[in-house]
C-alpha cells in the first residue's frame, strides 16, 4: 500500500532524487527523450505525486540544471589545477566534454528544446536562468585565470554554446551541413574559443568610460 503521508525531510529527499535522477538521465539520452514517467518510476512514486513537486516538465528541466552548474565549475576547476595539463589542454578538455555531453555526462539542450523552454517559462523564472547563467559563466572565466566583465561573460557565453549546441545538431537539426565533418568543424571551434580565451586572459579589462570621456 502506498504511503499516503511524509514529513518535510521525506519530501525534500524525494525532491532531491527527482533532481538528481532527471539530470542522470537528461544527460545520457537527452531532455526530449527523458519523460517525466521515467523519472518518477526511477525514484519510486506515482506521477500526481510528481506533480506535486514539479508542475511541469520544464521546472524540472531547470532544476536539473541549476544542479549541473556547480559540477561543471568543480570539473573545470579540477582541469586547471591538474599538473599534468597546460592551461589549453585544460580549457579545451573542458570545451571538448561539454560539447560533447552525452558521452561524459553532461545535460546539453539543443535548438528545440532552448526554443520549448523558453516559450513554457514565465518571465520570472526566464530572467532567474539568465542571472544563474551568465553567474556560471563569469565563475567559469575565473576558473580559466580571466577577469570577467560583463562584455566577456557574453561573449564566452555565446561562442560556447554555439560550438555545444551545433554539435548537438548535427545531423538531425541542420541536415544540410556535413555530418563527415561534424568532429573536425566542432574540433575548430574549440580552438578558436581556446585562442580567443588565451588573448583575454593576456588582456586588461577597459575601464569603463567616464562622464568626462563622453
Amino acid at each position: 500500500m502506498p504511503k499516503v503521508s511524509y514529513s518535510p525531510q521525506e519530501r525534500e529527499q524525494i525532491r532531491a532524487a527527482l533532481v538528481t535522477t532527471a539530470l542522470d538521465l537528461m544527460s545520457k539520452q537527452g531532455i526530449q527523450h527523458t519523460t517525466v514517467e521515467q523519472i518518477y518510476r526511477a525514484v519510486g512514486i506515482s506521477r500526481t505525486f510528481f506533480y506535486s513537486f514539479f508542475p511541469t516538465k520544464e521546472d524540472l528541466i531547470v532544476e536539473t540544471l541549476y544542479l549541473q552548474q556547480p559540477r561543471l565549475l568543480a570539473y573545470a576547476k579540477s582541469l586547471m589545477d591538474d599538473p599534468g595539463l597546460t592551461w589549453r589542454e585544460g580549457v579545451t578538455r573542458f570545451l571538448h566534454s561539454c560539447c560533447y555531453g552525452q558521452r561524459n555526462g553532461i545535460a546539453v539542450m539543443t535548438i528545440e528544446e532552448q526554443q520549448l523552454l523558453f516559450r513554457r517559462l514565465s518571465p520570472e523564472s526566464c530572467r532567474t536562468f539568465r542571472d544563474k547563467q551568465e553567474r556560471l559563466f563569469g565563475q567559469l572565466l575565473e576558473c580559466f585565470g580571466i577577469q570577467s566583465s560583463r562584455a566577456r561573460i557574453q561573449l564566452f557565453t555565446n561562442i560556447s554554446l554555439t560550438a555545444m549546441i551545433m554539435c548537438r545538431a548535427i545531423p538531425d537539426t541542420l541536415p544540410f551541413f556535413v555530418p563527415e565533418a561534424a568532429d573536425e568543424a566542432i574540433s575548430f571551434q574549440i580552438g578558436a574559443i581556446a585562442d580567443c580565451l588565451d588573448k583575454l586572459r593576456n588582456a586588461p579589462i577597459s575601464p569603463a568610460p567616464t562622464s568626462e570621456s563622453v
